[in-house]
C-alpha cells in the first residue's frame, strides 16, 4: 500500500461564499465523510496546513494582484473582480492557507516521507490567471506548486493534468510559453459559455509550443470518448514528456449527476483516469502524484468520488 498525504484543515470551511453558490464548505464536508466511511482516515498521513509564505503567491501572481485581493478581504468585500468571486473578510488568509498546504504536501512527497498526496483545499485555483481572478479562483494552486518544484528542487518537467469539466484557463495561461511545465486538459467544450478556451489549437507559444494540449469534449457525450480522448492524447504525450512529478486538478464535476456540466461521466469514469494517472506516475515520476481538489458540486455523488480517488491513490 502506498503512503499518500492528506492535506485537510476545518479552517478551509471558513471560506465563506453565500448562500447560492455552488463552491460552498459543505463540498469538503462531503468528501470528508466519505474517507471516514470507506476506513481510509486512518491510513492517511495527515499533512497540517501553515500559510503560504507570500515569495511563492509571487512565483505566479503579480504582487499588486495579491495585494488588491488582500485588501478587497480587509474592507469586507463580499466579491472580487467578479459575481462568480464570492468572499468574505477571511478567504484571502484562508487561500494562503491552502497554498500553504499544498507546498507542505509537495515538500513531504519530495522528502520521501509519503508517496502522494491528495489535498481537498478550498478555494479552488485553475481559472486564476496572473492578474486576475475567475471562476471562484483567486490564486492558482497547482500553478504555485509547479513552481514551487522547479524553485526549491530543481524539477525539470513538471507534469499537469487537469480532469476537470472547465478548463483551466489561468494555469494554461501562465505556462504557456513553458517548455518545463506539459500542462493537458480534458474538459467539455462549450461548456456554459465558461471559461471560453482550451480548443484543440491551443498548443502553447514560443519555447512552450507543443507543451499544452487540450481534449475539448461537446455536451452530451460520456465515458466512452472521454476514455478514447485520454488514450489518444494524454497517454503519449506524457510517454515523450516523462514528467517528474504529476500534479492533478482534480475536478469532479463532469459526473452525470452534477449540474455544472453535460458530458455525463460515470462514477467508475473518474477511477479510471485516477488509475491512468498513478500507472504513469509509477512508470515516470517515481509514483509522485500530488492531486489538488477543483471542481465537482454534487454533495450527493462526493462521498463515493473522494473516497474512490483516495483508495487509489492508496493503492487499495
Amino acid at each position: 500500500m502506498r503512503r499518500t498525504g492528506f492535506v485537510y484543515d476545518e479552517r478551509f470551511l471558513r471560506h465563506k461564499t453565500g448562500p447560492y453558490h455552488p463552491e460552498i464548505p459543505d463540498r469538503l464536508v462531503a468528501g470528508y465523510k466519505g474517507i471516514q466511511e470507506g476506513a481510509l482516515l486512518e491510513h492517511l498521513t495527515l499533512i497540517p496546513a501553515v500559510p503560504a509564505r507570500q515569495k511563492w503567491i509571487e512565483s505566479v501572481h503579480h504582487v499588486a494582484y495579491i495585494l488588491r485581493f488582500e485588501e478587497a478581504c480587509l474592507y469586507g468585500m463580499t466579491e472580487f473582480e467578479s459575481p462568480d468571486n464570492q468572499m468574505c473578510q477571511e478567504s484571502y488568509d484562508i487561500a494562503l492557507l491552502a497554498v500553504g498546504g499544498i507546498l507542505a504536501a509537495v515538500k513531504a512527497v519530495m522528502e520521501g516521507e509519503i508517496d502522494n498526496a491528495f489535498c481537498p483545499i478550498r478555494p479552488p485555483g485553475h481559472h486564476a490567471e496572473i492578474a486576475k481572478a475567475m471562476g471562484f479562483c483567486y490564486f492558482n494552486n497547482i500553478a504555485i506548486a509547479a513552481r514551487y518544484l522547479q524553485q526549491e528542487f530543481g524539477v525539470e518537467r513538471v507534469g499537469i493534468i487537469d480532469f476537470d469539466v472547465h478548463h483551466g484557463n489561468g494555469t494554461q495561461h501562465i505556462f504557456e510559453e513553458d517548455s518545463s511545465v506539459f500542462y493537458y486538459s480534458i474538459h467539455e467544450h462549450p461548456s456554459f459559455a465558461f471559461p471560453g478556451t482550451g480548443r484543440e489549437f491551443e498548443k502553447g507559444a514560443n519555447a512552450g509550443f507543443g507543451y499544452t494540449l487540450n481534449s475539448p469534449m461537446l455536451p452530451g457525450q460520456g465515458d466512452d470518448e472521454f476514455k478514447m480522448l485520454i488514450e489518444r492524447d494524454l497517454i503519449p504525450a506524457f510517454g515523450t514528456f516523462q514528467p517528474q512529478v504529476i500534479l492533478a486538478s482534480t475536478g469532479f464535476d463532469g459526473h452525470r449527476d452534477d449540474e455544472m456540466s453535460g458530458i455525463n461521466l460515470s462514477t467508475e469514469c473518474f477511477s479510471w483516469i485516477m488509475e491512468r494517472i498513478m500507472q504513469m506516475g509509477d512508470q515516470y515520476a517515481k509514483g509522485r502524484v500530488i492531486s489538488i481538489l477543483e471542481g465537482g458540486y454534487s454533495l450527493a455523488r462526493l462521498p463515493e468520488l473522494i473516497r474512490n480517488h483516495v483508495a487509489i491513490l492508496m493503492g487499495r
